[in-house]
């Protein structure tokens, strides 16, 4: 199953990490206004974001920044990284990452998408359900260490 239903976003698996021999894996993803995974890094990968649609408010290390549609930056593996959709049609973008983690958190956490949109949003998750994301995280190399951005 690739077109998904990843938290509050819908998620589509372009190229996963088994259809070449390098292990890259492209996700296009599209969130509401809003939006925003907790503070987290990746132990073993670098993430790449190339914006196509929306305004998102970036945190990557200490740094924080702006970018729109056509911008694109990295996150490199052991830096902890967020961000956060600013514009009110929401955000469409694409992630690229080596390895096969991410792509399987992704699709661990997921459900197959009922529409070519956005879920409902669910609201904030309970303590049990950020403690199963973190849970989750850690068995694909993912760590949670602060809060979303508001």
């Amino acid at each position: 199953m690739r077109n998904l239903w990843f938290l509050d976003s819908r998620v589509m698996i372009r190229i996963s990490h088994e259809d070449g021999s390098d292990q890259l894996s492209m996700l296009e993803q599209w969130a509401p206004m809003g939006d925003s995974p907790p503070l987290h890094l990746h132990r073993n990968q670098d993430e790449i974001f190339h914006l196509i649609d929306g305004e998102f408010r970036f945190r990557v290390g200490d740094e924080e920044r702006r970018c729109v549609a056509g911008d694109t930056l990295i996150a490199p593996k052991g830096t902890p990284h967020t961000y956060r959709i600013e514009s009110a049609g929401g955000g469409h973008w694409l992630v690229v990452t080596r390895g096969r983690e991410f792509e399987d958190f992704v699709r661990a956490f997921s459900r197959p998408a009922e529409r070519d949109e956005v879920p409902d949003p669910s609201g904030p998750p309970t303590p049990e359900q950020a403690e199963a994301l973190s849970d989750a995280g850690l068995k694909y190399g993912i760590q949670i260490v602060g809060p979303p951005l508001t």
